[in-house]
């Protein structure tokens, strides 16, 4: 598969002041494919570049202030997470389904050939009926997700996600684990991603496509490669 194969998008990216969504809007602004990022957040980013535009806006339960503006794109990477420790099953639903929900429904009506690629992580619940919290409600907000009416919406669940060399946002204790990396990928290859191979990944399944809607790590690496299909 070719880079000439798929059409240009322009994506909105959310969570870019976390490490993943700083990660993939690297990818975006020096991907050939990718015309014009908008990032969405609640505090500015910081960040200059001729593709880059930003909006920020406090509260993503009330889109309306903004609608207009979030029009006239054909793709969005929704990168926007956090930790379930410590937090309510309540809580954590209000902002990882109820926003998330929101947000989706409001870009879906305003652009109906949107690709929507969602970050989750491996061990999300399909089936909303684990022991586990986190991953039932990940698992109830990709199933509803997937009922949007976009031109497509794709899952993907990384497990390990090695960071970009040189970004801000890393968590501290990746200093301290980089020099596994090399050694981890060579014994847990199906279990290791790097940001940049994630946001190459949502860039090719926004250009062309994948096979299925969900994506764990090997159909992560498969698509990042440039593969459409599963052997």
């Amino acid at each position: 598969m070719g880079e000439q194969d798929g059409r240009k998008i322009r994506v909105i990216i959310t969570g870019v002041t976390g490490m993943v969504g700083e990660g993939v809007l690297e990818e975006c602004l020096h991907h050939p494919a990718v015309e014009r990022v908008l990032i969405l957040g609640r505090k500015p980013y910081g960040r200059q570049h001729p593709k880059l535009h930003e909006i920020i806006h406090s509260d993503f339960h009330d889109l309306a202030p903004i609608e207009a503006q979030l029009s006239g794109y054909n793709a969005c990477f929704f990168c926007l997470g956090i930790s379930s420790v410590g937090m309510s099953e309540a809580d954590y639903t209000k902002v990882t389904y109820n926003l998330t929900m929101h947000v989706a429904e409001t870009l879906a009506r305003l652009n109906p050939d949107m690709v929507l690629a969602y970050v989750t992580g491996s061990g999300t619940d399909s089936t909303e009926q684990g022991r586990s919290m986190w991953a039932r409600v990940k698992g109830k907000t990709e199933n509803e997700l997937l009922r949007l009416p976009f031109k497509a919406a794709y899952m993907f669940r990384p497990g390990y996600l090695h960071p970009t060399k040189g970004l801000r946002n890393a968590h501290r204790y990746y200093r301290y684990l980089s020099w596994l990396y090399p050694l981890a990928k060579l014994f847990f290859p199906k279990q290791m991603l790097t940001l940049r191979e994630l946001g190459v990944a949502m860039i090719h399944a926004a250009t062309n496509g994948y096979d299925r809607p969900i994506l764990e790590t090997k159909d992560i690496n498969r698509l990042a490669s440039g593969h459409r299909t599963r052997d």
